[in-house]
């Protein structure tokens, strides 16, 4: 049963109003960042009023704040979601290319790499820095169990391998290929995938 199916019709156009709404704050924050995005923006974009924006979240920074829990709720779910029997390499592979796919079709926006009045603004919120923490506890296992196998270097720190696969997901190189390149995205996902994990040889 969803969750939906639970709630009653005013609390579902409710809930669906709220995804709109962070659905189009993800597509600001992707095109024109934290400084330039107005709550204006938001309200104008899903076509309500700004009073209506302001009766699902009281400011820019909440509203912030929840469309990047929503992101790292999503990744958190894709990694659940994978078959027992992938390896811990698979596993990292599978969700960097969700998040690559993710971020070419303009819905994973790098806040906390943009300016440190960002970062603590998020920081001080005490949801998203839970969330944060736990994917990040979930993928260090995940590169250390892949260092054990075998299948990632030993010789380097998985500090290293870990904050080094962060970068891929917001590489410039993958802006740059969708806009000069040739490449479709499958193409341009499968390229930034095997840079990361096999390297320029």
């Amino acid at each position: 049963m969803s969750i939906f199916s639970k709630l009653n019709f005013k609390d579902q156009a409710f809930r669906l109003r709220e995804d709109a709404i962070l659905d189009a704050t993800t597509t600001i924050l992707a095109n024109k960042g934290f400084d330039l995005m107005t709550m204006d923006d938001v309200a104008n974009l899903i076509g309500i009023s700004k009073p209506s924006l302001y009766k699902h979240f009281k400011s820019k920074e909440d509203l912030v704040g929840a469309a990047m829990i929503r992101l790292l709720d999503g990744a958190t779910a894709q990694l659940e979601s994978f078959p027992a029997n992938y390896s811990a390499k698979e596993r990292l592979s599978a969700l960097l290319e969700w998040a690559l796919r993710v971020r070419l079709d303009g819905g994973l926006p790098f806040l906390p790499s943009t300016s440190n009045a960002v970062r603590e603004m998020l920081m001080r919120n005490l949801k998203y820095v839970g969330r944060v923490i736990k994917l990040n506890s979930q993928l260090e296992n995940l590169v250390i169990t892949a260092q054990k196998d075998g299948h990632l270097s030993k010789n380097l720190s998985s500090d290293v391998i870990l904050f080094s696969y962060y970068a891929r997901s917001c590489d410039p190189a993958v802006e740059y290929l969708r806009r000069f390149s040739k490449m479709d995205r499958d193409l341009i996902v499968e390229n930034m995938l095997r840079v990361c994990f096999q390297g320029l040889e």
